[in-house]
């Protein structure tokens, strides 16, 4: 199943927004009197100036929502550890999945005798959970719960057999300062190739929107020297090449 990221609500004039907020940090000016003193060409050049410096808590103020399906818990296991975000994921308590749908790895795929055995894992994990909801469910009615709340409460364990492959769909909602630290970390390229692919469609999707913004957003190679050390992939310059084009 493909990946599909959506960029489905942002807040409204983000350049403006960011630029108000710094320069409340600096003028002497009222709110009204610094309304009157900005034009576009002005905020551009403001929000370049802050963005090169690194003053990031005034890009605090703007957030970005994501519908995000086509991935896998895997992938959502990893997005999850950046705190500073809002999540809503599809359940799997509440939704039975008479077919789960599953994330099929490229390296896999390139493999016929892999892909047999991770197909076939698959079809295992969809058995067993098949199984065991109609085994717990039937005993649960026996027992006098209802039908309903059988099956609910059937698939709360039975969803223990599901693989990290599973697919699954995400609301995503970062502030500007907790995406240019998502991206620092996801479009390198030692993350995991999911995650790295989600990373840079989010960023495709807000340099739409405000490009100003995420000029300097991307893997921390992309603004200074790899990290990484020993551990480095050695591909700085097509890295750079590829997000200067984005």
């Amino acid at each position: 199943m493909a990946m599909k990221v959506i960029l489905v609500e942002h807040t409204p004039n983000p350049e403006v927004l960011i630029a108000k907020a710094a320069k409340l940090c600096y003028s002497p000016v009222g709110i009204e009197q610094m309304n009157e003193a900005m034009d576009s060409e002005s905020t551009l050049k403001f929000i370049d100036m802050l963005m090169s410096m690194g003053h990031e808590s005034p890009v605090e103020h703007v957030a970005f929502t994501f519908a995000v399906e086509g991935v896998s818990r895997s992938l959502t296991h990893q997005l999850v550890r950046h705190r500073i975000a809002s999540y809503s994921q599809q359940s799997q308590r509440y939704v039975k999945l008479e077919q789960f749908e599953y994330i099929l790895p490229p390296e896999i795929e390139k493999d016929s005798r892999a892909e047999e055995v991770y197909r076939a894992a698959m079809e295992s994990s969809q058995k067993a959970y098949n199984e065991l909801a109609d085994l717990l469910k039937e005993r649960y009615v026996a027992e006098g719960m209802k039908p309903g709340a059988a099956e609910k409460k059937a698939i709360e364990d039975a969803r223990y057999v599901f693989p990290n492959a599973c697919e699954t769909k995400i609301i995503v909602t970062m502030n500007v300062r907790s995406l240019l630290n998502f991206f620092h970390h996801r479009c390198c390229n030692r993350a995991q190739w999911e995650i790295r692919e989600l990373a840079f469609q989010m960023l495709k999707l807000v340099k739409e929107v405000s490009p100003a913004i995420f000029k300097h957003a991307g893997p921390s190679c992309l603004n200074g020297p790899c990290p990484e050390g020993r551990m480095t992939c050695g591909q700085i310059e097509e890295i750079r090449k590829k997000y200067s084009q984005l």
